[in-house]
């Protein structure tokens, strides 16, 4: 199966993952605190791949907040 683009994904499913991926962030870090942890990049990838779908949610919002300003202009 595929992976979805983060562009592709809804707001509910971009939510919804960024909440797995910050579970599975904490539990990386945990167990690289307790010695584990046997792929320490996964830590690497698990931080950038929450980066890109909070910049997502963000750039959503900026367009969402430029396009209500731009229909109380008009």
């Amino acid at each position: 199966m595929a992976k979805k683009k983060l562009t592709e994904m809804s707001d509910a499913d971009l939510l919804a993952k960024l909440d797995e991926v910050t579970e599975e962030l904490f539990n990386l870090r945990f167990q690289n605190a307790t010695g584990q942890l046997t792929n320490v990049s996964r830590l690497g990838q698990a931080r950038k791949e929450k980066a890109r779908m909070l910049t997502e949610l963000r750039m959503r919002e900026i367009a969402a907040a430029e396009a209500l300003e731009n229909e109380e202009v008009a």
